[in-house]
């Protein structure tokens, strides 16, 4: 079976602030039309200029304030489409895994999960999991000795595999399952899910099934634990999880664009998704064809969303807010904190994802919250301390940097992820824009 590496994800590297005062003129409304950061506009527009992406919209926001767009582009690279805009829908693959996280969080908050309780008063098939013994080689295993906990789906540290990363034969026992909860085109959907589970019920017992490549609590490896994670919000919650995610995350945020299937109202808005030929862009996911134009088998929790900029960036303030935008609450602020904060298992280290994914291994000492990486330290001319964010396998961009007050969304969709340095590119041009010289 063909793998497509449609998930991943982790935090930009990408800038630190002007003081909060020289940004917020950037955001006044201006007696004529100048683009509210102008070298990052000319930035984009020569991302596009020269073929490297059809589009590109960015969202940058001070604590309760609007964001400022910035956008170059189409949609795609058919000369008659429309130009993209901060509506424009974009796949956001593993920018799906924080939301996902703070439905959990919401649960947590209510006293109807604990961080730290075991996944199997839950799920009873979670309490007999066996560990692999040599996980590139062989499904041999050996009894685990630690539960599976919330935590531990949170933070990527159940032992759980991901077909994108998971090797030998445990992947072929995961795609055997239909264990690969993403869509990436109408082609390998067609191929996929006649195994796939029919519902994110089915698809958790279903995992129970399978070895883990790690004894719970003790290592950091990308998974499938906030697809779990998704499940568990369901059952617990005694609601659709995609139900639950609309009433408590997207309509109280007047998220009026994010879907797990994009309507034909609002189909026109959706841009093509590419890979690469060499440095020429072709056309993997055809807006007009796309696999997410159909329901999925079940909401994918760890990357299932189709979002606008201007959606993801109300997400991120109300993160930025602790919790509520223009007067509605959707969590308290201490939650916001504990899901922003470093939630690693004692003695477990993050040290990034493969930039292919949508991530990042960069020097900056690095935990990981609810669903997100978190920085644990200033980084001049990088994130600030407690920076929380994640991104997708596509190319977007997502994070809170509560040191700089600053929050940003970046929309592109190509694979790979890192086939051009646009977070290295962005931060320079940033620094300019807010007033800060480069380090």
């Amino acid at each position: 079976m063909r793998r497509v590496m449609m998930t991943g994800g982790v935090m930009l590297t990408l800038l630190s602030a002007t003081a909060p005062a020289q940004v917020a003129a950037q955001a006044r409304p201006q007696a004529r039309t100048v683009a509210p950061l102008p070298t990052t506009q000319a930035l984009f527009d020569s991302y596009v200029r020269s073929g490297k992406m059809p589009g590109i919209v960015a969202a940058i926001g001070l604590p309760g304030k609007p964001a400022m767009f910035v956008s170059a582009g189409r949609t795609g690279v058919e000369p008659n489409a429309p130009a993209v805009t901060p509506d424009s829908l974009w796949r956001v693959y593993s920018m799906t895994k924080p939301i996902t996280a703070m439905a959990a969080m919401m649960l947590i908050e209510e006293g109807k999960l604990k961080l730290d309780q075991p996944l199997s008063d839950i799920y009873p098939a979670y309490r007999q999991m066996r560990v692999l013994t040599d996980p590139d080689a062989s499904l041999d295993s050996r009894p685990a000795t630690k539960p599976i906990t919330i935590r531990n789906l949170l933070t990527h540290t159940a032992g759980l595999g991901y077909s994108i990363v998971t090797k030998g034969p445990l992947l072929k026992e995961y795609e055997r399952l239909g264990i690969v909860p993403f869509a990436a085109n109408a082609r390998v959907e067609a191929q996929v899910r006649p195994t796939r589970p029919a519902n994110l019920q089915q698809f958790a017992e279903r995992v129970a099934t399978l070895p883990l490549i790690a004894e719970p609590g003790t290592k950091w490896s990308y998974s499938i634990g906030l697809d779990v994670m998704a499940a568990v919000v369901e059952k617990v919650s005694g609601m659709p999880f995609e139900r639950f995610v609309q009433t408590r995350l997207f309509t109280p945020l007047k998220m009026n664009s994010s879907y797990w299937q994009v309507p034909a109202s609002a189909a026109n808005r959706l841009v093509g998704n590419y890979t690469f030929l060499g440095d020429n862009l072709v056309p993997l996911d055809p807006a007009a064809r796309s696999v997410f134009l159909q329901a999925p088998s079940f909401p994918y929790g760890g990357a299932g969303l189709v979002m606008s900029a201007r959606d993801y960036d109300r997400f991120l303030q109300m993160l930025q807010n602790g919790g509520e935008v223009d007067g509605v609450r959707v969590m308290k602020a201490e939650t916001v904190g504990l899901a922003m904060s470093n939630l690693l298992p004692q003695g477990v280290t993050f040290g990034g994802v493969s930039g292919s994914t949508g991530g990042s291994a960069g020097a900056v000492p690095t935990g990981y919250g609810a669903g997100g990486s978190v920085t644990l330290a200033d980084t001049p001319g990088g994130p600030g301390k407690g920076t929380y964010g994640w991104g997708g396998a596509a190319g977007t961009i997502a994070y809170v940097d509560p040191t700089r007050h600053l929050r940003g969304t970046v929309m592109v969709n190509y694979f790979p992820a890192d086939k051009y340095p646009l977070r290295r590119d962005l931060a320079a041009a940033l620094y300019q824009d807010l007033g800060r010289p480069r380090p």
